[in-house]
């Protein structure tokens, strides 16, 4: 069935060769939603066409009305105000919207997509140095997200994680828990193994400052002290001994990853993301390693005094760019090198999206920039979809003096919260401990996503705990408790033996209010090829809280159970079903579960 804008649209281009025998370019011409304060549902802009016609707005408005109205059937009526023509449907249309949307509520629009891509998405990208926080949040749910989305647009996804498990980074925390550990493991420490080890990265960054900080006071320069304190440098002897493959610096990264591995696997089960494939970088570098030795060769690298290859591109407004240190081990960007040629030989994609934050922008676009000089055909393929920061209200967040918000932690206080809310509110009445425990984790994690990807994720945001979780506003808590209360009008009218089955009498009427929401049932594909489109998973958000408004607008002014008319009954019933099932599917596409009941 059309969409009502294809729909008039076609419509209108017929009416003009008709009335004023002319063709009209598709671009003049304009519909939109009608306003509320006038009656119709669909508004034809006509200053446009008043060329094509040489009659006044208000004429050429009514003209093409009535003509629209005796050659199309959905078509019940018309009015003009100024040169606007508002359109009104028929009961007709709506209903048999209605029955298309119970058949399939994407409209036949998604999931049978003719330009269908494989498309590779890399998100969290974690370092085993540390626990995921508030960042990697936004991160794993924007990743997450989009795959969803671009599934439902008809693209085959796969979903990776690249694991920076190696590097000057990771041999800090080891080096700190030869120092100061004293063999202490996850298990004698009664932490979680990525807590633990985040715990000796910071330990080794106090450290570190303080003999920087006795180095100055010696009368050394900042730049100098960093690059001579003993610590760094006993760091990067580290990484040369895991680089060569000494037997006891390895055995103790083996170690300490997986402490963290473990760790991560409890944050991303809580957080209800998942993986197709995880690369490693400690796998991924020898690859890129091998291909910047190609390139030296070929003359496309340089190597300076020191040993160190690299890059120019300032001749494509850039600068020199480190591909690999003068005692050759390697950097971010030679295992990102690698892993993007280890990528492509397996999966042949036709993009792959990188889901890194916009501080790395320039990385992404040198390595965009060096693969292409490398003569990769398909460097053209790698896509940035760069997100801005997220802060809490009391500012921004830093790793290394572990001042970070922890995901775990911040997760649980979510549904601690969301517990305290319920209890609050009474709506838990009778419940099981089971059921209710279930549903303050679904609350709460339903807060935190939906306040999280509602935002472009091109704009910095600030995520604000208490403002995420009201029960009442543009909030996942508002939106689940609509879908709870509509799965619960369900259940009632099935205890009193009414069932939507069998679907609704089709000679029902259909008013103002019940066209509006089925209207904005009919939008969920544009909003789903919007976000796909665009990568913002906030389209789908801020759609589904449309949704959800006009359907409390619809619930407050019309009886559905108590109406005299049983086929009315039926009737909003089968729509509220609807509005469920899209609620559903569109908060899936965020990653939100929804109760069945709250």
């Amino acid at each position: 069935m059309s969409k009502p804008e294809l729909l008039i649209g076609a419509g209108v281009q017929n009416t003009v060769r008709a009335l004023y025998s002319q063709e009209v370019d598709s671009k003049l011409i304009q519909l939109q939603k009608t306003r509320k304060e006038f009656v119709g549902d669909i508004t034809l802009v006509v200053f446009p066409l008043v060329k094509i016609s040489k009659k006044s707005p208000e004429q050429t408005a009514a003209e093409m009305g009535a003509w629209l109205k005796d050659t199309i059937p959905e078509v019940s009526d018309f009015n003009v105000v100024k040169g606007f023509l508002n359109i009104s449907l028929s009961s007709n249309y709506w209903k048999l919207l209605l029955m298309n949307a119970r058949m399939n509520p994407f409209f036949g629009t998604i999931n049978k997509n003719e330009n269908a891509r494989t498309v590779v998405i890399e998100y969290s990208s974690p370092n085993t140095n540390k626990p995921l926080h508030l960042g990697h949040i936004r991160n794993n749910l924007l990743g997450f997200s989009l795959a969803k989305i671009l599934k439902a647009n008809g693209h085959k996804v796969v979903m990776v994680n690249l694991v920076n498990d190696r590097g000057i980074h990771i041999c800090k925390s080891m080096l700190a828990w030869q120092k100061w550990g004293n063999q202490t493991t996850p298990i004698k420490a009664g932490k979680k193994g990525d807590h633990l080890v985040g715990d000796f990265y910071v330990m080794f960054d106090k450290e570190y400052k303080k003999e920087i900080a006795e180095l100055v006071a010696g009368g050394m320069t900042k730049e100098i002290a960093e690059k001579e304190a003993p610590l760094i440098k006993e760091a990067q002897e580290l990484l040369r001994k895991w680089e060569a493959n000494d037997a006891d610096t390895v055995g103790l990264w083996k170690n300490m990853n997986g402490w963290v591995y473990e760790g991560f696997d409890v944050t991303y089960k809580t957080m209800g993301v998942i993986f197709d494939k995880i690369y490693y970088e400690s796998e991924t570098y020898l690859s890129g390693k091998e291909i910047v030795q190609k390139g030296l060769t070929d003359n496309i690298f340089f190597r300076k005094e020191d040993g160190s290859i690299w890059i120019d591109l300032t001749s494509d407004g850039l600068d020199q760019k480190l591909l690999l240190r003068g005692d050759g081990t390697s950097v971010y960007m030679t295992q990102d090198i690698g892993t993007a040629n280890l990528r492509y030989a397996d999966y042949k994609m036709d993009e792959m999206i990188y889901v890194v934050g916009n501080e790395q922008n320039y990385h992404f676009q040198v390595l965009k920039l060096i693969m292409q000089k490398l003569g990769y055909k398909w460097a053209d393929l790698l896509y940035h979809m760069s997100y801005g920061m997220v802060e809490l209200p009391e500012g921004k967040m830093k790793s290394r003096e572990g001042t970070v918000v922890d995901a775990d932690d911040l997760m649980h206080e979510m549904i601690d919260t969301s517990r305290q809310m319920s209890v609050e509110l009474g709506k838990l009445d009778g419940y099981s401990d089971v059921e209710k425990e279930n549903i303050y984790r679904i609350i709460g994690l339903g807060a935190l996503k939906y306040f999280i990807l509602k935002v472009d994720p091109k704009k910095n945001m600030t995520f604000d705990p208490k403002e995420s979780i009201d029960f009442n506003g543009n909030t996942g808590p508002f939106i689940q408790y609509t879908h709870a209360r509509i799965r619960s009008l369900l259940l009632k009218a099935a205890e009193q033996g009414i069932t939507t089955s069998n679907g609704f009498n089709a000679k029902v009427a259909v008013n103002q209010c019940e066209r509006e929401l089925l209207i904005t049932i009919q939008d969920f594909a544009t909003a789903v090829i919007d976000a796909g489109t665009n990568f913002n998973p906030g389209a789908i958000a801020n759609y589904t809280y449309e949704l959800v408004k006009v359907y409390n607008q619809f619930y407050q002014e019309n009886q559905i159970l108590k109406h005299e008319d049983k086929d009315i009954v039926l009737f909003r019933l089968c729509v509220s079903e609807m509005v469920a099932n899209v609620i559903r599917s569109a908060m899936d596409m965020l990653g939100i579960e929804v109760p069945e009941r709250m």
